[in-house]
């Protein structure tokens, strides 16, 4: 969902400006005024009117400074609504397009059962697509509610681990040793669903962008003081450093939206972020120098 931003407080600070705009003319005025008098009994008013008149000053450049932050803020929620649209017209476009194709061949031509088999697996993986496009959106707008209580259980996180490796081997159609599991037994005091979410989104991700012959090494830890930590390694072409903060952000993809190859939205870093956030965790990327790849590290409390 796109994050929804009260107009209040940059409207306010727009109003204060003005006002310490005014207040400052009239401070300035009425001090040349006193000065010019030369009469020493003024003179005390004189430097007060002074005084007030440099810190509205300070506190006019402290507000411009806090203006020009929401300006740069605002622009770059619209880039990435831009980039949100893009993608999900995309998204829905393309599977939209093939089912229609599909629908239509097969209703003005007479095929084989082979063909209308191979058809109806095309229009399958179409409809799984639009799954996960509605999955990762309604994923984004849960994560942002409260969790309610009773949530959090006792989770098996090498099973889990398993699991989601399992389905994203077959989303992808990959042999299941793609994904190359290195886990010891572990378990966390956490919600199921946001665990699930933050390593089928990382998986995903892994899997999507690693190499020709891509491969994803997983491994799992349960380290003495009270902390599990998970690293997911590709093969692909890594992500440069400058780069590496703003893969995090809602809808942020690399490159130009219309001339990608990748199938997504932007949204599966930011909803692995935020599910870690809310588990009390922390999640970092690092490349896997001096080969090419990448590597992400989660640390989550046992909670226990």
């Amino acid at each position: 969902m796109l994050p929804r931003r009260s107009l209040k407080w940059p409207i306010l600070l727009g109003i204060g400006m003005i006002a310490l705009l005014a207040v400052l003319a009239v401070s300035w005025v009425l001090s040349a005024v006193f000065g010019a008098l030369g009469d020493r009994a003024y003179a005390p008013l004189h430097w007060t009117l002074l005084s007030i008149g440099a810190t509205f000053i300070v506190l006019l450049l402290a507000g411009t400074i806090v203006y020009l932050v929401l300006s740069v803020k605002a622009i770059n929620l619209t880039q990435r609504q831009s980039n949100f649209i893009d993608s999900v017209t995309h998204e829905l476009k393309s599977p939209l397009a093939s089912m229609k194709l599909c629908l239509q061949t097969l209703s003005r031509r007479q095929v084989s059962s082979e063909a209308r088999d191979d058809f109806v697996h095309i229009m399958l993986d179409d409809i799984e697509r639009l799954d996960r496009l509605t999955n990762q959106l309604l994923d984004a707008g849960r994560l942002n509610a409260a969790r309610a209580a009773g949530e959090a259980e006792e989770v098996a996180l090498d099973g889990l681990l398993a699991e989601c490796a399992d389905a994203v081997c077959r989303r992808y159609r990959l042999p299941p040793e793609t994904v190359r599991l290195d886990v010891h037994p572990c378990s966390v005091l956490a919600a199921p669903i946001e665990l699930d979410v933050v390593f089928r989104n990382l998986l995903d991700n892994a899997v999507k962008y690693a190499g020709e012959e891509p491969w994803v090494d997983v491994s799992l830890h349960c380290g003495p003081d009270g902390w599990v930590t998970a690293r997911i390694a590709d093969n692909g072409c890594g992500i440069p450093q400058p780069l590496r903060r703003a893969i995090f952000g809602r809808f942020v993809r690399l490159g130009s939206e219309l001339e990608r190859e990748k199938p997504g939205t932007g949204l599966g870093l930011f909803i692995a972020q935020t599910a870690v956030k809310r588990l009390r965790g922390r999640i970092r990327m690092r490349s896997r120098d001096p080969e090419p790849g990448t590597v992400f590290e989660v640390q989550i409390p046992t909670g226990r």
